[in-house]
């Protein structure tokens, strides 16, 4: 099968990380990009679930704010209901 040359712009050190990883596993990026193509082709879609797993930094601080109101009940007020809570505001 013919090939053809193909220019595609990376971060540096997504590129480095990228093949440093597939060399591990016997792939190229050439080879990883191809496979990509391929699969994305065939299932007419990405062939990954793209997903957020990890919380960002405002997120942490916000879950760490709501544990310490959970386990500080004399610092944090308390309140039966929403329209309370906003009384209050």
């Amino acid at each position: 099968m013919a090939k053809v040359n193909t220019n595609i712009s990376l971060d540096p050190a997504l590129k480095s990380e990228a093949v440093k990883l597939l060399k591990t596993i016997g792939l190229d990026l050439s080879t990883a990009v191809s496979l990509f193509l391929s699969q994305t082709i065939r299932e007419k879609k990405i062939p990954f679930e793209i997903k957020f797993d990890v919380p960002n930094d405002t997120t942490i601080e916000a879950l760490n704010e709501k544990q310490n109101m959970k386990n500080d009940k004399k610092t944090y007020k308390r309140y039966s209901n929403f329209k309370d809570a906003l009384k209050d505001i």
